[in-house]
């Protein structure tokens, strides 16, 4: 069988979070990496739309599979290169509600105040331009709610999702990464 391949662009959070749950599990998945040109415009071509009908990457292909989103492709290395004694799933139903909770946490309230705070901070510098503090100031202000939230769960278990590491923890790097490299 083919290796696996992974359409995306270093550029991209979301492709990042994918290659994060692939290096994780890198003894088990030797992959290939399609690299896409946002800039060119090569997610928008119509061999790329037939694989992510809104054309955001990543996308992962794996014999006939084709995924995209990057928490559903993370959520499938996981179930489907489990680490003997390190698995980054549970498989108890309960277990895995917890960890797509905090996995959705991630996407829905952490990752829209913390893409506010990078594109003012680190990507309007790069093209010199100047960040909107209000803007900031907003970001501040809820991600610390957030935090607030997590800072409350980790008393209670030692991960997000639950007491073993998980793959609701592989997209945090990123961000940090984003923030090193500004």
């Amino acid at each position: 069988m083919a290796a696996p391949k992974l359409y995306g662009s270093v550029d991209s959070t979301a492709t990042m979070r994918a290659l994060a749950s692939l290096f994780d599990h890198e003894v088990e998945v030797e992959f290939e990496f399609v690299a896409i040109d946002l800039k060119a415009g090569d997610h928008q071509t119509p061999s790329f739309l037939s694989l992510s009908p809104f054309g955001e990457v990543p996308v992962f292909q794996e014999g006939g599979l084709t995924l995209f989103e990057s928490r559903a492709i993370m959520r499938y290395i996981s179930h489907s290169y489990p680490k003997p004694g390190k698995e980054r799933v549970y498989m108890t139903p309960k277990m895995q509600g917890i960890v797509a909770a905090w996995i959705d946490v991630e996407d829905h309230h952490f990752n829209p105040p913390a893409a506010k705070l990078i594109a003012e901070l680190v990507q309007k510098p790069k093209k010199g331009l100047v960040a909107d503090q209000a803007v900031v100031a907003e970001g501040a202000t809820e991600l610390s709610l957030v935090l607030d939230v997590y800072e409350e769960r980790l008393t209670e278990s030692e991960f997000l999702g639950g007491d073993k590491f998980t793959s609701a923890i592989l997209a945090y790097p990123i961000y940090i990464t984003l923030w090193q490299h500004q």
